[in-house]
């Protein structure tokens, strides 16, 4: 059950301390990245095929135009939290695409997180050096 050719979908996506505002519209496959093409923000070539791995599944590359707000931290996790938000954008987009973007895994949080640091403790689990005497 598709919806109207002229609304406008949103996800939010998550992926260790980023977090993405994912807005798909119809369109002819721009995706714009915190007001920049998405060339100009990811500079590594893997980041971009990242992004654009939930649209490769469903074959519709050129049948959206994605608008991405994202904030915190580094590009891999930006990229991430990008996937996981166009994922359940496209969902709301077409119910439809769930089975496939399920398979595929673009809709599971990845729970990994940084671990904190404990007290006692230089970091999370380094501990100060060991001295007999």
């Amino acid at each position: 059950m598709a919806k109207k050719a002229t609304e406008k979908f949103y996800g939010t996506g998550r992926r260790k301390k980023s977090i993405a505002r994912v807005y798909i519209m119809p369109g002819k496959g721009n995706i714009t990245v915190n007001k920049r093409d998405i060339d100009d923000y990811f500079g590594m070539e893997t980041l971009k095929v990242v992004v654009r791995q939930p649209l490769e599944a469903l074959n519709a590359t050129d049948k959206f135009d994605v608008i991405v707000t994202v904030k915190g931290g580094g590009t891999t996790g930006q990229a991430g939290a990008i996937r996981h938000g166009l994922a359940r954008a496209l969902v709301k987009a077409d119910e439809d695409n769930r089975v496939i973007l399920k398979k595929e895994g673009y809709l599971t949080r990845d729970p990994r997180m940084k671990e904190r640091k404990k007290y006692g403790l230089k970091a999370a689990r380094r501990a100060p050096q060991f001295s007999k005497r």
